[in-house]
């Protein structure tokens, strides 16, 4: 994340304005100490004058986002701008999934309020702005299938719509619920390829296949329930409630998935 030149700067402003001019949109505290050569209390004085006037933000202590004019309203550039910084930065693999991943795959049915992101630790949610950045922790990140997409100031990764049909049933909770994910499963299905559906199911756990193909099946794609019927065959998997926190009630085993569907599955299609 190093600038492109070394050069010193009469003050933080100049920075700031050179960084943007050079097309970036994130520098560290400690880049900015550099290229000024002040002190940490001076630097912390200019940072908290230009917070104050809403040049910039801090998601995070020692990260700071410029704000361009055309997002002054909006106290930040959108999370796409700046989430992979953000990540390298923390040092941590990641990438843009669940609801937010859907929604970059055309199924934007209920869009999350926030931006969601996937990485193998447990990360306290970030701010910038009006942009709330939530975290959730599987391990799994890393190796997950995901694809680089273009953004306004280079690439972030995003999860594949295969990933993405997982990790929907995977955090429920956080993707508005059981019928929410089914009705986004609908429509991301016409960008899921069966044939990669099955060589991922093969690396996931019995349950949340299980899950997943009830819920397509539930969705009217078949198509893609057969892709993972085939991934089931060769295992032995017992009976499983589709959501695990809830009492089971007078629910059934419904085969061949041989999920409880304990929680009344509603879709608008």
């Amino acid at each position: 994340m190093a600038l492109a030149e070394n050069r010193s700067f009469p003050n933080l402003s100049a920075f700031v304005d050179d960084t943007q001019a050079a097309g970036r949109y994130t520098f560290l505290a400690s880049e900015a100490r550099d290229a000024l050569g002040v002190s940490e209390i001076a630097l912390d004085n200019a940072l908290r004058r230009l917070k104050g006037r809403g040049r910039i933000v801090a998601p995070r202590r020692g990260f700071f986002v410029i704000v361009p004019m055309e997002y002054r309203s909006a106290s930040a550039p959108p999370p796409s701008w700046f989430i992979d910084d953000l990540m390298k930065f923390l040092g941590q693999p990641y990438y843009v999934g669940l609801l937010s991943a859907a929604a970059l795959h055309g199924a934007s049915h209920q869009q999350s309020m926030v931006f969601q992101v996937v990485t193998d630790r447990p990360t306290r949610p970030a701010k910038a702005g009006r942009a709330h950045l939530e975290f959730h922790a599987t391990r799994t990140a890393e190796a997950s299938p995901a694809v680089s997409m273009q953004t306004e100031t280079g690439s972030m990764r995003v999860s594949t719509p295969e990933t993405t049909a997982f990790d929907l049933v995977k955090f429920s909770a956080a993707c508005g619920g059981w019928s929410n994910v089914a009705m986004v499963l609908s429509e991301l299905a016409e960008r899921v390829d069966p044939g990669t559906l099955h060589a991922l199911a093969e690396l996931r756990k019995s349950p949340e296949v299980q899950r997943l193909g009830f819920l397509l099946d539930q969705a009217g794609q078949s198509r893609l329930g057969d892709a993972l019927l085939r991934a089931l065959a060769a295992r032995r998997y017992r009976p499983v409630l589709l959501a695990g926190e809830m009492p089971r009630g007078d629910a059934v085993s419904v085969a061949p998935w041989g999920v409880i569907p304990n929680v009344e599955i509603e879709l608008d299609l």
